[in-house]
């Protein structure tokens, strides 16, 4: 590897450093003045770097972005969940984690349709939900009276470390009736 790519990917690494959110291949390329293809060799590059077993760090894709984070067995540690966990945890109560899982899975959803799902009002869930920018209003429904659709946010792909709503798991068949009312599927 030659100096100049060496010098890029240190360059690379800086701003990942730096950045406090996951930042994405092009907003890097203009941070560093770099081309896309030598941003992704960089990241490539950092990529083998951090896989060492001597390494405490890896690249990280969240939110459609990329960032520096420590590796999952040392974000287990119970010392390190200790003292760093607790910013990102945002203790959320049962009910608001059963209505942002209704909205992970059902989004775009509308409030009437959590309700119906949830059994019980969702206002002050979804208010919570919103103050903590877990979702966000994502349009209105095709329907009379036109209501809110929401969905999630980036936030909450950050929160539970995914790089997409593609990533969440799969729900299996007894979880899969819980979403589904008088034959509809949310």
């Amino acid at each position: 590897m030659t100096d100049n790519k060496e010098k890029e990917s240190a360059l690379v690494e800086a701003i990942l450093y730096l950045e406090s959110e996951p930042v994405d291949e092009g907003a890097i390329a203009r941070i560093s003045g770099l081309s896309r293809e030598s941003v992704k060799n960089a990241l490539d590059k950092l990529s083998e770097k951090y896989a060492n077993a001597n390494s405490g760090i890896e690249l990280s894709r969240i939110g459609g972005g990329i960032m520096l984070s420590p590796k999952s067995e040392f974000r287990e540690n119970p010392n390190m969940k200790e003292r760093y966990g607790k910013k990102n945890e945002g203790k959320i109560s049962r009910a608001a984690m059963e209505t942002l899982a209704i909205v992970a899975y059902s989004q775009p959803v509308t409030r009437a349709e959590i309700e119906k799902i949830r059994g019980v009002s969702a206002d002050n869930m979804i208010r919570l939900l919103l103050e903590k920018d877990l979702v966000r209003e994502a349009g209105k429904k095709d329907i009379p009276g036109k209501p809110v659709l929401y969905g999630t946010t980036r936030e909450f792909l950050k929160l539970f470390r995914l790089n997409s709503i593609a990533e969440l798991p799969k729900l299996s068949e007894s979880d899969i009736e819980k979403f589904e009312l008088q034959g509809e599927k949310y």
